[in-house]
């Protein structure tokens, strides 16, 4: 069959399987939920394996960490929530709120994180009564279909519809754009050029930006605590998480203790402008783009490659930037345990030193303060371009899940980036952004028009 017929047979079947679960009560609905996500647990040690041995990305520790975690998280997050039928009754405006599914929710996963995406959009499908084929990336797609085949079987014991999930076994970026025409919703998690194509499929898409994450330390912080926190996001599965930290922006006088509080958080500091002209000539080979083979490799591995000897056991790697913005590469966006660090005097300055960073890469993603001052955080709050930014925290906490499953944002594995980024969402992506909501409304109790001294008095 040709990629159209293939695409077509996937979502018919999808349909099917839709039509099967429309009576599906909320207590049916939040069974599959539950049990995809314990299938996925109990499984996340074999997928952190075998996503490793197929990709070549990440490490497999942190793989288990964000495995485990994100099965934990997301049951967290969804259990107890209301998405069937009416979900919500506002007495005082008179107004009742009922969910409905949106249909066939195609969902693109990238080989950086293929086995979460998976979970993380096939659960936000499931619990609004959609179905949802995945796309996966090639280069992923043996422990993609793993671990699409652990939730049909589960779901297949439990007497539901296995096609409730369903994958394209052969992916290619032909199949991925007729999928995207043939389903209803897309959720396209990956590079730009695919979330590019989502939004021009001709159907509703939810689409992330790219990630720079910068972070500002504010004078006069705990430099250990702050650099403690960013080596961890920086250096977790080996920099593929979007959200991890891309910058330290520090006080120009106190870059000793800055650099004193990355070595001993095992970074190594690369402060010779000859030996960091070397190792951002092999990171950016063009001067602009990412060397693909550096991706998701280890810090010592990268130094290797370079080149370049640097002590075992070193988690991230610390570059003395040279300029800001577009004029230096190592200001955008590193898939790879890679910081730029670069001093202010005023925290004006640094503030306007991200955001000069991120209209370059990133916009519209996150930003990181270190700060016990709340003025300094609204200030950089209302002066950045970023959906999201988070107060003495590691950056990889913007995606609401484990290991750091410390804030109030919507745990997921989307994380929309608004206008700035080119998507229509500024927030995490969840369950809420896959349902219709009806309202029904009541005449108000008592109500009567305003009078024009009511509305302009």
């Amino acid at each position: 069959m040709d990629n159209q017929a293939i695409a077509q047979e996937l979502v018919e079947k999808a349909k099917v399987a839709l039509k099967q679960i429309e009576s599906y009560t909320q207590e049916q609905v939040d069974e599959l939920v539950y049990a995809a996500c314990l299938t996925f647990r109990e499984h996340a040690d074999e997928l952190s394996t075998e996503v490793v041995e197929e990709t070549g990305l990440g490490n497999v520790e942190d793989k288990r960490i964000k495995n485990f975690g994100t099965a934990d998280t997301m049951w967290q997050n969804l259990k107890g929530k209301k998405s069937v039928g009416i979900i919500d009754r506002d007495e005082e405006n008179g107004l009742i709120y009922v969910a409905s599914p949106k249909g066939v929710i195609i969902s693109v996963a990238p080989t950086t994180n293929p086995n979460i995406t998976a979970l993380c959009n096939a659960v936000f499908a499931i619990k609004g009564r959609n179905t949802v084929v995945v796309s996966p990336h090639p280069r992923a797609k043996k422990t993609t279909k793993h671990t699409i085949d652990l939730i049909r079987e589960t779901f297949k014991k439990m007497g539901a519809p296995e096609d409730i999930i369903q994958m394209a076994t052969e992916p290619s970026v032909e199949l991925t754009q007729e999928l995207m025409k043939a389903g209803d919703v897309v959720v396209a998690t990956g590079g730009m050029a695919m979330v590019k194509s989502a939004y021009s499929s001709g159907k509703p898409a939810f689409g992330v930006g790219a990630g720079n994450v910068q972070t500002v330390v504010d004078r006069g912080f705990d430099y250990d605590e702050a650099c403690a926190q960013i080596v961890e996001s920086r250096s977790f599965d080996n920099g593929l998480i979007c959200a991890g930290n891309q910058s330290i922006i520090f006080p120009a006088e106190d870059e000793e203790r800055i650099v004193a509080g990355l070595k001993k958080n095992n970074a190594y500091y690369m402060d010779d402008p000859v030996e960091a002209d070397k190792f951002r000539e092999f990171l950016f080979p063009d001067g602009k783009h990412i060397n693909s083979k550096a991706v998701g490799q280890s810090a010592v591995k990268l130094a290797e490659m370079a080149g370049m000897a640097i002590p075992d056991g070193t988690r991230a790697i610390a570059v003395r930037g040279s300029k800001i913005g577009a004029e230096d590469a190592l200001c955008g966006e590193k898939m790879c345990p890679v910081l730029v660090i670069l001093p202010y005097h005023t925290f004006e300055e640094a503030v306007e030193i991200a955001k000069t960073n991120l209209l370059y890469q990133g916009a519209g993603h996150s930003a990181v303060i270190h700060t016990n001052d709340d003025a300094k955080v609204e200030y950089m709050g209302t002066h950045l371009p970023v959906s999201r930014l988070l107060v003495n925290q590691p950056g990889i906490a913007a995606a609401g899940t484990n290991p750091v499953f410390i804030n109030g944002l919507n745990a997921t594995t989307s994380l929309g980036c608004g206008s700035w980024g080119n998507n229509s969402i500024s927030e995490n992506l969840t369950y809420k952004h896959l349902i219709n909501i009806s309202r029904i409304a009541y005449r108000k109790p008592g109500a009567k028009p305003a009078t024009q001294e009511e509305i302009w008095g």
